[in-house]
């Protein structure tokens, strides 16, 4: 019975530390999962000290130790359990948490005695806990000196946390490219490399982010976003349709400091969720990703290999999005997004301009399978479909008004990742596009596709390789009334239907060395073949550095 006591009272000191260990492992976990956009979870208090042993969810009557505790809680009430209700009297107890409870138990012996309960307690018991105590000494000692080390950090943490409901986070991505010498076969396409790539000389592009997460109800919160971007990977040699041969995840060159994110989330049940907002509000934000390893920051260097460039179209800022979560492994996204919801100008505002509404089927047929359907259906008043890779600007530019007709597009996607083992996955993507001028005769078609592994914790824990070969959305057909059709306009400059003469392969390899939880190191290497759909272009060789710092 006096073990049982022990044992007791072990669980009664470590309450504190164990319950704060607890907070803080399912809070890293849900900014792990979430990245930089969670929510911060609620406090969790630990266990009042129990009253009863029918409060303890893993002592049942039929326990042979049931009646010792029952009479422990009667007679002396130092029984208290772990924050998820369970009393863990199962587990090995160290020579400090004996020391911790013999000297909890005698704390709660000596308080019986003061408040004339002293019957309660027999003299034996006070003596052995008496010896114990001294016996024990050195060993309380430390974990007083530990108790008191904690309590001040933990103090400290409180007294300078930047706000009990907003969290701070942010990151910071510098990286050094260069490119190989080129020439290129530019307006008109002829055959003949008559222009260099100017985009050669080795420079600095840097990203800066922070993002307030400001939790309003328990179920709700505001999301701001403040970014800026200096450097670009252009000038480079183009022409009036690829104008992208390669943009990197993290180029978004700015003036000045801009706000990125203004959007609020609703939890409105436990499976739908809603997000409404002037900024952010994009396919690739709402709509989750089945590569598990997609980011600008830690993931794959290019923008291309992100995502299919489908979920990429129009470039939302302002809108809506909902996010219902309608079986344990089915999930159903739907976003309306506006280019410019704040201009109210023609061809601008929420519902003139540029627009895009989207839906993603979501499914995991098992732990290690992802597969993902969408649907994009997009109005472009310039026919820019603002995807930013490979051939997206499906209409050319007439030489007299200086604007080019406007798309209505439709397209369609998938995507599906397998986790063959814990340190290899594979995965691919492709997307259709079909896009015309609204009440004209004729339409363009655009195809893309990306292959990919990626090679979680090689040769060390936390770092991840990967090895990326796909084609930039390409121009396939194109029909429209003769001057919109974009390849022959680049090689005539007359505009009639015809297809790319070319096909563009990019070719990325890179890894990420971990250094810490918030500092990584990507080297990666890009090659692009036949660069803008054109045959007679030199190929193109991309170095790159990335460092990544998040907090």
């Amino acid at each position: 019975m006096l073990a049982w006591l022990l044992i007791a009272g072990v669980n009664g000191v470590a309450q504190k530390a164990s319950a704060q260990e607890y907070i803080k492992t399912k809070t890293t976990q849900a900014q792990e999962s979430t990245d930089l956009n969670s929510l911060p979870l609620s406090p969790i208090n630990p266990m009042a000290q129990v009253t009863s042993v029918s409060q303890l969810k893993d002592v049942q009557p039929n326990d042979w130790a049931f009646q010792a505790l029952q009479s422990l809680v009667e007679r002396y009430g130092c029984i208290a359990g772990y924050p998820d209700s369970s009393y863990r009297g199962n587990r090995a107890l160290t020579r400090y948490e004996f020391a911790a409870g013999v000297n909890a138990c005698l704390d709660r012996v000596k308080e019986l005695i003061t408040t004339a309960t002293s019957d309660l307690v027999t003299h034996e018991d006070l003596a052995t806990l008496k010896k114990l105590q001294s016996e024990f000494a050195p060993e309380l000692a430390i974990l007083r000196g530990r108790v008191d080390s904690l309590e001040a950090r933990t103090g400290e943490i409180e007294a300078n946390q930047f706000s009990t409901t907003t969290k701070l986070s942010g990151l910071l991505i510098v990286g050094i490219q260069g490119r190989t010498n080129n020439r290129g076969d530019v307006n008109p396409r002829d055959g003949q490399k008559d222009t260099n790539d100017a985009g050669t000389n080795i420079n600095v592009i840097s990203l800066a982010q922070l993002y307030l997460t400001s939790q309003i109800t328990p179920r709700s919160y505001l999301f701001t976003g403040l970014l800026d971007g200096k450097g670009k990977t252009s000038p480079r040699f183009t022409n009036s349709v690829s104008r992208n041969d390669v943009l990197l995840g993290y180029e978004f060159p700015t003036d000045s400091l801009i706000i990125s994110d203004l959007n609020f989330h609703w939890l409105v049940t436990d499976k739908l969720a809603i997000m409404v907002g002037t900024e952010g509000v994009s396919m690739p934000v709402a709509f989750r990703g089945p590569n598990r390893v997609e980011s600008a920051a830690t993931g794959p260097l290019s923008y291309f290999a992100q995502r299919n460039p489908i979920l990429n179209i129009g470039y939302g800022h302002g809108g809506i999005a909902i996010d219902w979560q309608f079986a344990k492994r089915a999930s159903l996204q739907a976003i309306y997004t506006s280019y410019k919801p704040g201009n109210p100008g023609k061809d601008s505002g929420l519902f003139d301009g540029t627009t895009t509404t989207g839906v993603q089927l979501l499914l995991t047929p098992t732990d290690t399978l992802d597969l993902s359907l969408y649907y994009v259906n997009n109005y472009s008043s310039d026919g820019c479909l603002l995807t930013f890779v490979g051939d997206e600007c499906l209409t050319t530019v007439n030489t007299t008004t200086g604007k080019s007709a406007p798309l209505q597009t439709n397209a369609v996607g998938a995507t599906v990742t397998w986790q063959i083992s814990p340190r290899i996955s594979a995965g691919a993507w492709g997307g259709y596009t079909k896009s015309y001028i609204p009440g004209q005769s004729g339409n363009v078609e655009t195809t893309n596709y990306m292959v990919f592994m990626n090679f979680p914790d090689l040769f060390a824990k936390g770092n991840l390789g990967g090895i990326y070969v796909g084609q930039p959305p390409k121009i396939t057909s194109s029909s429209l009334p003769v001057g919109n059709n974009v390849p022959d306009f680049i090689n005539t400059g007359l505009g009639r239907a015809g297809g790319q003469p070319g096909t563009t392969t990019q070719i990325e390899a890179f890894y990420r060395f971990q250094l810490t939880d918030n500092i990584s190191i990507t080297p990666g290497i890009i090659h692009l073949l036949e660069p803008g759909n054109t045959p007679d272009n030199d190929s193109v060789t991309i170095g790159i550095l990335r460092s990544t710092f998040t907090f």
